[in-house]
């Protein structure tokens, strides 16, 4: 199954969307969800109104889709779900720090990313291993 990566990220007004490895794959919204779904149609539109000889490759056949948020869309995003002082528990990255790149007055460095990414991943598995 191919795997066409989706990178999201926030600008003034909205989401924006774009394929990193397919041509032709753009979306936007108001909100990550209306962003998704606007990338969900622009894939449609390709299969409608293209014949199949200029589709991309990874259009066909079985494929996946995989989003990728940068650090500060995610936190803006996400902010609505987990404080920041809920981030800083998960990820060990100062509350003052994750702020910054939430209002984007600092851009984490990779190594911060690596330890955010992995602090989140450590918080999901556990919450995947919760029944209630």
């Amino acid at each position: 199954m191919k795997k066409i990566i989706i990178v999201i990220e926030r600008s003034a007004d909205l989401f924006d969307a774009y394929s990193d490895n397919c041509d032709g794959i753009y979306g936007a919204g108001d909100t990550l969800e209306e962003c998704k779904a606007d990338i969900e149609t622009s894939i449609r539109q390709i299969k409608e109104k293209l014949p199949i000889e200029q589709w991309p490759e990874e259009l066909k056949g079985e494929y996946e889709l995989e989003y990728k948020l940068d650090t500060q869309s995610f936190l803006e995003y996400f902010s609505q779900y987990i404080s920041l002082a809920g981030m800083e528990r998960i990820t060990g990255v100062n509350q003052k720090q994750l702020s910054n790149y939430l209002n984007r007055r600092s851009k984490p460095r990779k190594p911060q990313i690596e330890r955010i990414s992995k602090g989140l991943r450590r918080f999901a598995s556990e919450l995947l291993s919760i029944t209630l």
